[in-house]
């Protein structure tokens, strides 16, 4: 406001002074003998006067319509910038959307740890996995997180981790109750701006499979172990718990049977399949395909197969849940095939022990084929090799009434417990199925890529295809085709996707 009164009182001072000079001119002319003279040079002064105020003027004028046009510039550039923001803003905010949807959706468990192995960051599949909420989790270490033994199993790898190594490895985990949880982890190092490692990210996807249910040993590459008996306040890792609460959440009376059959009727258990691809993989040949069932919380979040597969274990369901698999299947297949696709693919599914023992299986499996007009080669029905000493009597009967049907047999896990084709003696299988372990470092150790050797080519000599597990990378595919193994399966050749109606 000050400097609007000076430049009004400015103006006025201007006025008087160019008023002051005309009556100076004109009393001069009037009152002086050289009139003419004084007028002149009055004139001219009065005429300089006027013209150096209007520079004054007109140069006041343009240093205010500049400073006016750029006053209006920023001001666009203000309001291009906020709109900028705004968007950037709506697209962090849809961006956040997405990211919590895929952080409580994604079965894959995440985790961020520290260099000092605390707890920075995890999504929901991890807590899930050992059944807590996010404030146990949150700053807690890995050794409190996943247990005393656990991390034993695992420290070498943390501590390469922080060293700088990104790490890939399947963990084998025997819970309470003789279920194994089967999981493949990947490390990897997080670094700062200097190259320093900050952390590392902790990646687990549980793919556990009915064969991996039973007991194993210790074997090289996996670990097998009974986290200790310990509480969640103590060490925050009882996964029992998860599978207690898990049936107690069921229906509020731990009825799991019941639950079971409900979720079934309901439509909550999903069908998934993963690509067995042959070998090479851009040879034209017929791709085959395993068979995953999922089941669905009231969220939409995936219970890991490792907790629901006991429950249904001891209850006496499975062989009622895999039923309800080889129907889903057949009108899946069906369907496809009325539309004229894998008109040659065959299924592979998982059989658990109760079915294998089920003597009813194979009459519902030929009434099955008989309603869907199907033959019986669309299905490979799986049997652990782990199974075959325990339960040798019945599985050869369940093979025996499978092939009856047309259908064909694969031996899954081979070669997990050491080479031996003494147990296959007297089955008649079609695929050997060699366990992911021993191909997940067929590279990287000389006695696991002579085991692959051996085990291929006593199977093309008594005419049985060969699947490799787990095979996670070209370079691991590369191998296997040189080789000579039939067919792969893995994250590397394709990962488990839904099998769509």
């Amino acid at each position: 406001m000050r400097g609007a009164f000076f430049r009004r009182l400015r103006q006025y001072i201007l006025a008087i002074v160019v008023v002051a000079v005309g009556a100076v001119i004109v009393a001069t002319v009037f009152l002086t003998e050289d009139r003419l003279q004084w007028a002149i040079f009055l004139t001219g002064i009065l005429v300089a006067t006027v013209l150096t105020e209007s520079v004054k003027v007109l140069r006041a004028e343009w240093v205010l319509m500049r400073r006016t046009a750029q006053l209006a510039s920023m001001k666009e550039k203000y309001e291009q910038e906020a709109g900028r923001r705004r968007r950037a803003e709506e697209k962090n905010a849809d961006a956040q959307v997405h990211l919590r949807l895929m952080e409580e959706t994604l079965s894959t468990m995440i985790v961020l740890f520290d260099a000092d192995g605390n707890c920075r960051y995890h999504n929901r599949a991890f807590r899930d996995w050992l059944n807590l909420k996010a404030e146990f989790v949150d700053g807690k270490h890995i050794r409190l997180l996943l247990g005393s033994k656990a991390y034993s199993a695992i420290a070498t790898a943390v501590r390469q981790s922080l060293d700088g190594q990104s790490l890939h490895y399947e963990h084998f985990q025997e819970m309470s109750g003789r279920a194994v949880y089967r999981l493949l982890v990947d490390h990897a190092p997080q670094f700062d701006a200097v190259g320093n490692v900050t952390g590392f990210f902790f990646l687990a996807e549980d793919i556990t499979k009915r064969g991996d249910l039973s007991p194993s040993a210790t074997n090289q590459g996996r670990v097998t172990e009974k986290p200790a008996n310990v509480s969640v306040r103590e060490e925050y890792s009882n996964q029992d718990m998860f599978i207690d609460d898990f049936s107690g959440q069921i229906d509020g009376r731990h009825d799991e049977g019941k639950f079971f059959i409900a979720a079934i009727q309901r439509g909550e258990f999903t069908l998934y399949c993963q690509l067995i691809s042959p070998l090479p993989v851009d040879s034209g040949k017929t791709v085959h395909y395993e068979i995953l069932i999922r089941l669905m919380e009231e969220e939409g979040c995936m219970i890991p197969p490792g907790a629901f597969f006991p429950l249904a274990e001891r209850n006496g369901l499975m062989p009622y849940l895999d039923r309800w698999v080889v129907q889903h299947v057949l009108q899946w297949v069906a369907n496809q095939r009325n539309l004229r696709r894998n008109n040659d693919s065959i299924f592979f599914i998982n059989v658990a022990a109760a079915t294998i023992g089920d003597p009813e299986f194979p009459a519902f499996l030929q009434k099955m084929l008989a309603e869907y007009g199907m033959p019986g080669s669309v299905f490979c029905f799986e049997v652990a090799e782990s199974d075959l000493a325990a339960r040798r009597d019945s599985i050869a009967d369940f093979i025996r009434q499978v092939r009856l049907c047309g259908c064909l047999v694969a031996l899954s896990g081979f070669g997990r417990d050491g080479v031996s084709f003494d147990n296959i003696r007297g089955f008649q299988v079609d695929f050997l199925k060699i366990d992911g372990g021993t191909i997940v470092n067929v590279l990287s150790n000389p006695i696991n890529q002579a085991k692959v050797v051996a085990i291929d080519r006593v199977a093309k000599k008594i005419g049985v295809k060969t699947v490799a597990e787990m095979v996670e990378s070209d370079e691991i595919t590369a191998k296997l085709c040189e080789i000579g193994i039939d067919f792969a399966q893995g994250f590397g050749i394709s990962r488990p996707r839904r099998l769509m109606e």
